[in-house]
C-alpha cells in the first residue's frame, strides 16, 4: 500500500490518525513558470492531500518506490493523486480522481519491511490532464488550479471557520486520537483556506470519496460547506459506533455479574444444602444398581463430574441432566427371562393366527435351539407378503410367546439417519435414536422389535436411514451398536428384530442380505371364513359390546362376504365389513328393533349393500384372441385379461393398457416370434404380414408391467389370427424369449389363490416352476391341474 500512514510513528495496528504538520499561515506559491507541465504521478490509496500540509506516506509499491527515490534524487516536483478504487495494484487513468496536488519530498525513511515512508509537502491542486506513460511509473500531463474566496462571501467565513473548528474538535475528541495535539494546533489557525484543507486532511472520513470530491472545489468557501456536511455524517457515524460499543459493554457487564452472582448463589445453596446435588446424589444411586460394562461406568462418572462443574441455570446444564437421565434409563444388561415352554409358544401362536406356518416354525426352531443351548443371537426375520395378512400383529404375538416386551418402530416414510442413529447431544434439542428409545421404554434389553414397512423407507440430504439400519441389523455387528446421542456403544445382540415389507425389491440389497427372508403369502377364500369365525366375529362383537350369543353369522353368508365384498389377499377389508355387520347389529339392539338371530346370505344385502366386487372370472374366454394371464402384486395375486384383434393391413403390432416398459417388449418378442414362425397361426409370411395386430390389456387406468405374460401375449396373438378360442377355465404365468423358450417367474402362490377365485381349472406353467407348486401346501391346489410347458410350441399345443 501507498499510504499506511497510521504506521507513522506508531506501533503497528494502532487505531490512530497522523495530524499534518502546520507549515505556516497557508501553502507557499510559485509561478506556473516554475512549475513543470509534466508530473510523475504517486497514486494514493486511502489518504488525500490538500494544499498547504505536510504528510507522511507509506510506499510499498515498487513503481512508487522507484517515483520516490527518482524525485528525492533530483528534488523534483510529483503529482498526488488519489486513486478511487483502492483494490487496483496498477491503477490507469480511470482509476484515479482528475484532482490532486503537487508535492516535494521532505524525507524519506527506509522501513524494516522494505517500505519507504515518505514525508510530503503539498502547494498546489492540479488537475490530470492526460496519461503520458505508464512506466517506469506514472507520468501524467497537468495544469495548476488556483484557489479563491470572493468578498461577498468573507461575511460568512468567520461563522464558517468557528464551526468547523467545533465539529472537527468533536470529532477528534470522539475518536479518542491525539486529541490534544489537534485541539491546539486548530485553535492557532486563522487562515480561512488552510482551516478547511488541514481540517480536510487530518480528519478521517468514514466515506472516503467524500474527501477525494472536496479536491474538485476552487472555491474556498464551497469546499468548505461541503466538509461541513462531511463532518455532519463522520459525527453521526461516530456516534452510532459509540452507542454500539456501549451496549456490547454492558451485555459483557451484565454476563459478568450475572456469573458473579450465580457463583455466589451456588456458594451459598451448598452451604445450605440446596443446591443441585440432590440430583446428582440420585443418578450417581441409580448407577450402583445398574450392571453395566465398565467401560459404561467410567464414561458414567466422565459425564457426570461435567454435571457438577456446570452450573445449574446454564443451558448446558439441562443438556447433560437429559443425558445422564437417559444413560441411567437404558436396561443395561437387563433381560427379560424367555419362556422355554415350546408347547406353549405354539399354543400362543396358533390362537392369535390362523395359519403362517413358515413363520411359527422359525420362531419355535429359534427357541429349542435356546432351550438346548442357554443362549444364542436373536434372528433378524423379514416378513414380506400383501397387506392385512399379519405381519405386524405377528410381532407382538411371537413377544407374548416368548415373554418379552414389544416395541414397535414404524418405518414409512422415514427419511432422517438420525431417527435411526440419534442426534449428537451437542445439537439443540438432540435425541436418541429410535431403537434405543424404544428399548428404554420397553425396559429390557432383549425386547422383540418389530421395524414396520421396512420397503417404505426413503433418503434425501438428511442421509440414507435404510443404510444406517445395516449396523443394527447385522448379527455380527449389532452387539456394539453406536448411537451418536449416547456416544457409547450398546448391545442389540439379544434383540429379536422383525421386519416387515410388503415387497422386497425396494429393500437395498445389503440390507436384505442380513435378514432371514419369510414370504407371508394370502389366505385362501376358505382360510378366511375360518378367521372370521375364529378370530374377526368375536373380536369386533366384543369391541361393539354384543354378547356373543346375541349375532352369529352363517359360514355361507361369510363366504359370500369373502366373495362379494372383498377382494384382497389379507383380512383386513374382511374384517371391516364384519365390523358394519356388527354396528348395524348394535344400532337395531338401541333401537329395539327386531333382527335375525343369524345372519345369513340372504340379510347381506341389508347389512352391507350391494356386493362391491365384480369377480375375477373368465367371462370373455369364449371368444378368439382373449387368453388369461396371472399377475402379481403387492397386493397379492391378481388375473389380467390379454385381448387381441386382428385387422387388414401392413403389419403393424399396436399395444394400449397402460404398459410398461418390459410388458410392451414381451408383446414385441411374441409378435417378433409369430412372424418368424407364422405357421402356428395357420399362415404363410404373406398373410402375416397384411394383418395389423392390437394388443390390449383390459383396465386401462392401471398401470401394468412385467415378463410373466410372454406366453399370454403369444397365445392370445395366436388365437385372434386363428380365430380359435383356447380351452375354457385356462390361464398361464411364464416369460418367453425370442427363441420360444418358456422361462420361470415367481409369486407362484399369490397367482395360485387369484386363479381359484376366478375358477380357473388349468394352470399353464413352465416346467421350471414344478418345484414351486410342489412346495405349496395340497389345499391351495385342489381342484388345479397344470401343464408344464418348455416352449411355445408347448403351449400352444395344450391351449387349443
Amino acid at each position: 500500500m501507498d499510504n499506511k500512514y497510521n504506521e507513522f510513528m506508531f506501533p503497528a495496528g494502532a487505531e490512530v490518525n497522523i495530524i499534518p504538520v502546520m507549515q505556516g499561515e497557508g501553502p507557499i506559491r510559485f509561478n506556473e513558470a516554475d512549475l513543470p507541465d509534466t508530473l510523475p504521478v504517486l497514486a494514493l490509496r486511502n489518504a488525500v492531500l490538500f494544499p498547504g500540509t505536510v504528510y507522511p506516506i507509506t510506499i510499498g509499491r515498487e513503481k512508487s518506490i522507484r517515483l520516490i527515490r527518482d524525485a528525492e534524487k533530483h528534488g523534483a516536483f510529483i503529482g498526488a493523486v488519489p486513486q478511487i478504487d483502492v483494490l487496483v495494484e496498477e491503477p490507469q487513468k480511470e482509476d484515479l480522481s482528475m484532482y490532486g496536488t503537487v508535492a516535494k519530498i521532505v524525507k524519506t525513511i527506509e522501513m524494516p519491511d522494505g517500505t519507504i515512508t515518505a514525508i510530503l509537502q503539498s502547494f498546489q491542486r492540479i488537475s490530470v490532464d492526460d496519461i503520458i506513460s505508464y512506466e517506469p511509473y506514472i507520468t501524467a500531463r497537468v495544469h495548476y488550479l488556483e484557489e479563491h474566496l470572493s468578498e461577498e462571501d468573507a461575511s460568512d467565513v468567520r461563522v464558517i471557520a468557528l464551526t468547523l473548528k467545533e465539529k472537527a474538535g468533536q470529532i477528534i475528541k470522539n475518536a479518542g486520537f491525539a486529541s490534544k495535539e489537534a485541539v491546539s494546533a486548530l485553535k492557532t489557525i486563522d487562515d480561512f483556506g488552510f482551516l478547511v484543507n488541514f481540517i480536510a486532511t487530518s480528519i478521517e472520513l468514514d466515506n472516503y470519496n467524500e474527501k477525494v470530491d472536496l479536491l474538485q472545489y476552487d472555491d474556498l468557501k464551497a469546499r468548505a460547506m461541503n466538509l461541513l456536511s462531511a463532518l455532519d455524517a463522520q459525527l453521526e457515524y461516530l456516534k452510532i459506533k459509540q452507542e454500539i460499543n456501549q451496549k456490547v459493554k454492558m451485555e459483557i457487564d451484565q454476563q459478568q455479574r450475572e456469573y458473579y452472582l450465580n457463583n455466589q448463589l451456588r456458594t451459598i445453596q451448598e452451604e445450605l444444602g440446596m443446591d443441585d446435588m440432590e440430583d446428582i446424589a440420585r443418578f450417581r444411586e441409580r448407577a450402583a444398581q445398574k450392571d453395566w460394562p465398565d467401560k459404561v461406568a467410567e464414561a458414567f462418572e466422565k459425564e457426570i463430574a461435567k454435571l457438577e462443574r456446570y452450573n445449574p441455570s446454564s443451558p448446558d446444564y439441562s443438556v447433560q441432566y437429559n443425558y445422564m437421565e437417559f444413560m441411567l434409563d437404558l436396561p443395561w444388561n437387563v433381560m427379560s427371562q424367555d419362556n422355554l415352554d415350546l408347547k406353549h409358544a405354539q399354543k400362543v401362536l396358533d390362537n392369535d393366527h390362523f395359519g403362517l406356518d413358515s413363520v411359527k416354525d422359525r420362531i419355535i426352531e429359534y427357541l429349542a435351539v435356546l432351550k438346548l443351548k442357554g443362549n444364542m443371537k436373536s434372528p433378524i426375520l423379514c416378513l414380506y407378503g400383501p397387506p392385512g395378512v399379519g405381519k405386524t400383529s405377528l410381532g407382538k404375538s411371537i413377544a407374548k410367546a416368548l415373554g418379552r416386551e414389544y416395541v414397535r418402530i414404524s418405518l414409512g416414510g422415514m427419511h432422517d439417519e438420525a431417527e435411526i442413529r440419534g442426534h449428537r447431544k451437542t445439537y439443540v434439542g438432540a435425541l436418541p435414536g429410535r431403537i434405543l428409545n424404544g428399548i428404554a421404554r420397553a425396559g429390557k434389553s432383549n425386547p422383540v422389535i418389530v421395524l414396520d414397512e421396512i420397503d417404505k423407507l426413503s433418503s434425501d440430504f438428511k442421509g440414507d436411514p435404510s443404510s444406517a439400519l445395516l449396523e443394527a441389523l447385522d448379527p455380527e455387528q449389532n452387539a456394539t451398536f453406536h448411537d451418536n446421542y449416547l456416544d457409547i456403544d450398546y448391545d442389540l445382540s439379544n434383540v429379536l428384530f422383525i421386519t416387515t415389507a410388503n415387497g422386497i425389491s425396494s429393500i437395498q440389497p445389503a440390507l436384505r442380505d442380513r435378514m432371514e427372508m419369510i414370504n407371508v403369502t394370502g389366505y385362501l377364500a376358505e382360510e378366511k371364513v375360518q378367521i372370521a369365525r375364529h378370530f374377526l366375529i368375536p373380536k369386533q362383537l366384543e369391541e361393539h359390546g354384543i354378547d356373543k350369543k346375541a349375532l352369529k353369522i352363517d359360514p355361507a353368508a361369510l363366504r359370500a362376504v369373502v366373495d362379494d365384498y372383498t377382494h384382497e389377499s389379507g383380512v383386513r377389508g374382511l374384517e371391516k365389513q364384519v365390523a358394519k355387520i356388527a354396528r348395524v347389529t348394535a344400532k337395531k339392539i338401541a333401537l329395539e328393533q327386531d333382527y335375525p338371530a343369524v345372519i345369513k346370505k340372504e340379510h347381506l344385502k341389508e347389512y352391507l349393500g350391494l356386493p362391491t366386487n365384480s369377480h375375477d372370472s373368465q367371462k370373455g374366454n369364449e371368444v378368439p384372441g382373449v387368453v388369461t394371464g396371472l399377475a402379481w402384486t403387492e397386493m397379492g395375486g391378481e388375473i389380467l385379461f390379454v385381448e387381441s384383434s386382428i385387422s387388414s393391413g401392413k403389419g403393424i403390432l399396436s399395444m394400449t393398457g397402460n404398459l410398461g416398459d418390459v410388458m410392451k417388449e414381451s408383446a414385441t418378442i411374441a409378435y417378433q416370434y409369430i412372424k418368424a414362425h407364422p405357421e402356428l397361426a395357420g399362415m404363410t409370411s404373406e398373410e402375416f404380414a397384411s394383418k395389423d395386430i392390437h394388443v390390449h390389456v383390459p383396465e386401462g387406468a392401471v398401470p401394468k408391467d412385467g415378463p410373466s405374460a410372454g406366453i399370454t401375449m403369444v397365445s392370445s396373438m395366436v388365437s385372434a389370427l386363428r380365430g380359435q378360442r383356447i380351452k375354457l377355465h385356462y390361464a398361464m404365468t411364464g416369460e418367453m424369449t425370442l427363441r420360444g423358450r418358456v422361462l420361470p417367474v415367481g409369486g407362484i402362490k399369490e397367482k395360485i389363490l387369484a386363479a381359484k377365485r376366478a375358477g380357473v381349472t388349468t394352470i399353464v406353467i413352465c416346467e421350471e416352476n414344478r418345484k414351486d407348486i410342489e412346495d405349496i401346501k395340497d389345499v391351495y391346489i385342489k381342484g388345479l391341474e397344470f401343464k408344464y410347458v418348455k416352449t411355445i410350441q408347448d403351449v400352444i399345443e395344450n391351449i387349443f
